[in-house]
């Protein structure tokens, strides 16, 4: 007789499928669709219930015990305890009015109102807030006729409104006391009522997690802000530790990865459409103020750069707590984990920011990689695919004249645009050793330059020359595959009297 499969509602959800491995089908049918994401079930899963993710899924629970009882599954312990998951009906549970009481309030601090009032109208009605909830405040403000530039400028403003009224930071606060009476200094992981928080916890703890990568350069920022604001009191090294802070531009390109997926592909606009305007605001602030301090030592004595530097400031410190609370917590409770990967492999071509190394998340790094194929017309490369009409097209636009040799020396290819040439090619020499289209006292060189390629020797060999009284770089380079086979050269001719002419109108 076959062992009963009891299921403990109490249990997270990865200890059940570990048990019961045929859960996971079970449970993605009935909408748990992270089921089969690893990283997901390994990290929200953890703490995750089966009644808590129907709750956030927006499942019918009896519908799902139904589907287990008739799978052979019987409940253990008493069932009659499991609802508790769900929260107390009241007036906070209703989304549209508490999506329209944050909205109100945002727009009573925009007409001026005093920021104390209004925080204290708020904690009256809201316990904690959710991430999305403010997204979707900002997305309101902006679909009732708010103008951008006003919601832009609000980001400042408005975030003043949440500090310690998030679930999160008010666990944060209690913690962070009964750890100082301990004398330990880590706090314990945070869980928001939605579930965000405990994932942004779980996926940041990933080493080289884009969410981890993003929390580490913000912890760096946030000790670098206080370098800059202390060398404005002490007046020592402050133009370079506003250069080093200029470095925020790097984090900000990686949120820019973050923001059209959000709006894309989960309905939140209102990070794209304020947050990112609010990033560029800062960067070119900062910017702008380093050119005009490193132009005039006086100019940085005037009050009212220093006014602008500490507002900035400001800004970037807002900036950090409202990612820490509302958009990377959002990010983490929507994006699915292949989502997650194809960010890591983006961020892998990013410059850090404020920390070095920058850590790699090798999950999203497969040992071999997608491997280039052709079908029904199309060629599937590892980062897109193409027509074979757009890649002759694409190849033919490139501002130069490009030829391939293969590994055995052979022509394989060059791009034809129709137009005249620097270096003849005709079409007979393609499929025939390179040395055949090369006068005889030059052969020598070019076997020599290729073998260098061959052997890793090098990598690059540039040559430069006027041909038809105009500048020309003639480049040759190594082509590699990942694994650095030598799978070819590269030459590449190209005019350049367009870069002198640019530079003269500089002088």
């Amino acid at each position: 007789m076959a062992e009963p499969k009891i299921i403990y509602l109490t249990k997270s959800v990865h200890d059940l499928v570990k048990e019961y491995p045929e859960l996971i089908p079970l449970m993605k049918e009935l909408g748990f669709t992270r089921i089969t994401e690893k990283t997901a079930l390994n990290t929200l899963g953890r703490f995750m219930t089966i009644p808590k993710g129907a709750m956030m899924m927006h499942i019918d629970m009896g519908k799902v015990i139904s589907t287990l009882l008739a799978h052979g599954f019987t409940l253990g312990g008493s069932f009659a305890q499991a609802p508790e998951e769900k929260a107390a009906p009241s007036e906070e549970t209703a989304p549209d009015e508490r999506t329209a009481r944050i909205t109100e309030y945002i727009r009573r601090l925009s007409a001026g109102e005093d920021l104390e009032k209004v925080r204290a109208d708020f904690v009256k009605h809201f316990k904690d807030v959710d991430p999305g909830e403010i997204a979707l405040a900002e997305q309101s403000l902006l679909k009732g006729g708010v103008p951008l530039r006003d919601v832009q400028r609000l980001c400042d403003v408005h975030s003043a409104l949440f500090h310690g009224t998030t679930r999160a930071e008010k666990i944060a606060a209690a913690e962070a006391k009964v750890q100082e009476s301990l004398g330990r200094r880590s706090p314990a992981a945070l869980e928001r009522k939605d579930g965000a928080d405990g994932l942004y916890e779980a996926l940041r703890s990933i080493p080289g997690h884009p969410l981890s990568i993003l929390s580490l350069e913000n912890e760096a920022l946030g000790s670098h802000l206080e370098k800059v604001r202390k060398a404005m009191e002490t007046e020592d090294n402050l133009m370079e530790e506003l250069a080093a802070l200029r470095r925020i531009s790097f984090h900000y390109n990686k949120k820019n990865v973050l923001y059209p997926i959000l709006k894309m592909n989960y309905g939140f606009s209102g990070p794209s459409d304020v947050m990112w305007s609010v990033d560029d605001e800062i960067r070119d602030t900062l910017k702008n103020l380093e050119k005009r301090g490193l132009a005039s030592p006086a100019v940085r004595e005037t009050p009212q750069w220093k006014e602008r530097l500490s507002s900035a400031l400001t800004r970037a410190e807002e900036m950090i707590y409202k990612e820490k609370n509302i958009l990377f917590p959002l990010c983490a409770k929507n994006f699915k984990e292949e989502e997650w990967k194809s960010i890591a492999r983006d961020f892998a071509h990013m410059e850090p920011c404020l920390i070095v190394p920058q850590p790699r998340w090798q999950e999203a790094f497969p040992q071999e990689k997608e491997e280039s194929s052709l079908s029904d017309g199309i060629i599937h490369l590892p980062t897109g695919r193409l027509t074979v009409k757009e890649l002759t097209a694409l190849l033919n636009t490139l501002p130069f004249e490009i030829t391939f040799v293969d590994a055995h020396d052979i022509n394989r290819y060059w791009n034809d645009d129709g137009a005249p040439k620097l270096f003849s090619r005709p079409a007979t020499a393609l499929g025939r050793e390179v040395y055949t289209c090369h006068p005889p006292k030059v052969v020598p060189m070019v076997k020599n330059l290729i073998d260098s390629f061959r052997t890793g020797k090098q990598d690059l060999f540039d040559v430069w020359m006027e041909k038809n009284g105009e500048p020309v770089l003639v480049r040759y380079m190594a082509v590699r595959d990942a694994k650095g086979t030598f799978l070819g050269t590269l030459e590449i001719v190209q005019k350049m009297e367009f870069a002198k002419e640019h530079f003269a109108k500089l002088k």
